[in-house]
């Protein structure tokens, strides 16, 4: 009798769906009381109250949700946000799970909850181990989850045929560790979440630019004039920066707001640590909100940069001439390129309107110093790389990179998702990194590339990876085409998560699976009695210790840094060129490493110890370009489009206000009035009306693109402010509609922004 495997999905559960009025404003005291009532949910007064007077003080710890960077002047009220304070009521939370739990609940029964329930069950207390057949984990020493490791890990035919994913909350100190124990080990199998947000702007900014990185700083925003904002909702996903939109507003500077859907946190702000945003008096943001349909950002930036032409033909001085001469190569080509467009068949793709289209043309025109700020509204489209390189073409035609108040500024997600990158976590290191890693350690690393996400599922689905290691995160749920990414897992002899808190990829297993569990980035950090501290660093290359408060839930969880390092020890052995030992008695010993292999980092641990750290050196920040040209590139792109067929709408998936990637903190998405529901799917009412549907019904959700049926069942449809033949939903509970075939061209990034899909109606099961 062969055991039954777990689901892979959230199952089909409604939970009485409430709807009002979309928000027109973010935060306020509704965000204070919201972060409250988390916190007392999840921790005691005393213990919730210590966690968050320490959250982003420079004595404190990391926020462990966005990367937005801290402000040098720090609020000793609250410096955090809503979303942080649910973060941190996630992780501190007191709930603790050991082996009697796994006992009593299988891997079958755990999967029949959906991730919100799944998620609230609490940290994982101690080392879990699923043996060959079983449906139950039980209890292991670290001792023995060491050796089970090794004994698969030596089985191997070859170092490629293991893979070891990372996750952006992963700190500096453990990132090295990490990358140079599998490096060490004989592959570069380096997948991490980079692959699925923004590595599409790394790959456009190294090109454009010479470095993968935004160039503006936080105090950029006080003297920047213009602000464009695409493909982003600060709001819910980075709230902190609406302060420093505000900030920006005050100083005379406009904003342009760029979406598909009409975003609190973009039109309004309540500043609740103000007089003003106690009193609940609104403050605008966006100047002009251009609601653009799914995917046509690039489009509607080659119509802006057309009208500008336009303009300096009519003898306006809009183009920095000098710059361009100076600074930049390419230009001719390009602007050959623009003016040659139809500017009809631009405004038809983008479905905007030829006067609000103007209006942001004109405001580009009359500003010197303009931001332009992304996110994964622009990385999760297949032509990301080249929307993100025509949005440089127009920073560089406006003179407005490498002076203060302009720049690059795409937003990352995860708190460190940027430093890991920065410390060697990469499936593609340069030459010159793995010469210092030699230098320094004495052996020799692997100079073929490895697998980044996409490859690693196609690998394990041709059964070609026996071995499967995520450090953090949640890989399943993260990632494209679910059923195959589950069925791809299920072929490893071995998955191994390295975890704080419970999730589905601990349900979807190989053979065999391991939790391993950790600290997080609140808990103290204690080695050989030594108090330790951590480092990050944030969405503007600026580095900073982090160093956690809370006494540990449990005595047997380890830092990731001693962790790796041990399990080094137990995978190498004598063989291996590095003293792991020494390196896992202090962290100040893995920083002087960092030191000496990776470029920016020298005095790393006085720098780092200095109140607010330290920047990374970024060349573009000075007018500074490293690519190989040594000049800012203008790049000519030309617009490849995939419209849907009849019946077919674009689905793009997003994160309710409830959520931070794939941790879902509560049931609401309060900003857009969608209550106790996350099974909705966001359409506009005439898409309804045509499709023969009602507002209400339950649907399922079909996509067939490259062949493949792929089937999302049970969404209630919510009528929304949303432009005709486009719709939205959330993930991970869409993420099974994103073929993994479907990726950016050249950074191999997943499209969640431009899924094709149609409505079937929902037969639901009524049990007897």
């Amino acid at each position: 009798m062969s055991t039954p495997k777990p689901s892979a999905e959230n199952p089909v559960k409604f939970r009485k769906l409430k709807l009002t009025a979309p928000k027109t404003t973010a935060a306020g005291i509704p965000a204070v009381i919201s972060a409250l009532h988390h916190i007392w949910n999840e921790m005691s007064l005393a213990r919730g109250m210590k966690a968050l007077a320490a959250l982003n003080q420079k004595e404190g710890y990391d926020c462990p949700g966005c990367a937005w960077p801290d402000p040098s002047h720090r609020s000793k009220i609250a410096e955090y946000c809503e979303n942080g304070a649910k973060a941190i009521a996630e992780e501190a939370t007191e709930k603790v799970l050991f082996a009697p739990f796994f006992s009593t609940n299988s891997l079958t029964q755990l999967s029949q909850l959906d991730d919100y329930d799944l998620g609230k069950k609490g940290r994982i207390g101690e080392p879990l181990y699923k043996p060959s057949g079983a449906d139950h984990y039980q209890a292991i020493s670290w001792s023995e989850a060491y050796q089970t490791i090794a004994r698969h890990l030596h089985a191997l035919p070859h170092p490629d045929e293991a893979v070891f994913y990372t996750s952006g909350r992963t700190s500096n100190e453990a990132a090295f560790l990490y990358q140079l124990f599998v490096r060490e080990f004989g592959t570069n199998n380096l997948p991490d979440c980079s692959n699925m947000c923004h590595e599409s702007s790394g790959v456009a900014l190294s090109e454009s630019l010479g470095i993968g990185k935004g160039s503006v700083t936080l105090e950029d925003f006080q003297h920047t004039e213009l602000i464009l904002i695409l493909g982003q909702n600060p709001g819910t996903n980075h709230p902190r920066m609406l302060t420093a939109l505000q900030q920006a507003k005050r100083k005379g500077a406009k904003i342009i707001a760029i979406n598909p859907l009409k975003e609190a946190g973009l039109m309004g702000f309540r500043n609740p640590q103000t007089v003003e945003g106690v009193l609940a008096l609104n403050e605008d943001l966006a100047d002009l909100y251009l609601q653009i349909r799914i995917g046509t950002d690039m489009a509607l930036i080659q119509w802006i940069c057309a009208l500008l032409f336009q303009k300096e033909q009519y003898g306006e001085q809009v183009a920095d001439q000098a710059f361009i001469q100076e600074k930049t190569k390419g230009f001719e080509a390009w602007a050959n390129h623009i003016q040659q467009l139809d500017i009809a068949s631009l405004q038809a793709i983008t479905g905007l309107h030829e006067e609000e289209v103007s209006q942001a043309a004109d405001l580009i025109a009359g500003s010197n110093r303009i931001i332009a700020c992304w996110a994964m509204g622009l990385t999760q489209q297949v032509q990301a790389v080249d929307t993100i390189r025509e949005v440089v073409n127009l920073l560089l035609y406006k003179g407005s990179i490498g002076k203060p108040g302009a720049g690059t500024c795409p937003v990352r997600g995860h708190s460190n998702v940027q430093g890991d990158r920065t410390m060697g976590i990469y499936e593609k290191p340069s030459a010159a990194f793995l010469q210092s890693l030699e230098q320094q350690f004495g052996f020799i690393p692997p100079g073929k590339y490895g697998y980044d996400v996409v490859e690693s599922i196609y690998a394990m689905e041709k059964g070609e990876v026996g071995v499967f290691m995520a450090m953090g995160g949640n890989f399943l749920s993260a990632t494209p085409d679910t059923a195959r990414t589950a069925a791809a897992l299920q072929r490893c002899k071995l998955t191994v998560q390295i975890s704080t808190k419970l999730n589905r990829s601990h349900l979807i297993t190989g053979e065999e699976a391991l939790i391993l569990p950790v600290l997080a980035r609140s808990d103290q950090d204690v080695v050989n009695g030594k108090v330790q501290f951590i480092s990050c660093e944030n969405s503007m290359g600026i580095v900073h210790a982090s160093k956690g408060i809370l006494a540990p839930l449990s005595k047997q969880l380890k830092s990731e840094p001693v962790l790796v390092a041990e399990l080094a020890q137990a995978v190498l052995g004598s063989k291996s060129k590095v003293n792991w030992a020494h390196l896992a008695t202090h962290y100040d010993h893995i920083r002087d490493a960092i030191e000496s292999c990776i470029p920016g980092f020298s005095e790393y641990n006085k720098r780092v110890r200095e109140p607010g750290g330290f920047a990374l050196p970024n060349g573009p920040r000075e007018g500074i370009f490293t690519n190989t040209a040594q000049k800012a590139l203008f790049q000519v792109a030309k617009l490849q489009l995939s419209p849907p067929e009849p019946g077919q709408l674009v689905m793009m998936t997003i994160r309710s206000h409830d959520q931070f990637n794939t941790t879902l903190y509560g049931l609401h998405d309060r900003y857009r009035g969608i209550f106790n529901e996350r099974r909705v799917l966001m359409i506009n009412q005439a898409d309804i009306d045509a499709l023969g549907f009602q507002a209400g019904d339950k649907v399922n959700l079909i996509g067939q693109e490259f062949g493949t049926r792929r089937e999302a069942k049970g969404f209630i449809l919510v009528p929304y402010d949303i432009p005709q033949g486009n719709c939205a939903s959330y993930f991970p509970e869409a993420n099974v509609l994103v073929p993994l075939e479907k990726t950016a061209r050249k950074s191999n990034t997943p499209v969640s922004k431009h899924v094709l899909i149609t409505l079937e109606p929902f037969q639901e099961v009524v049990e007897v």
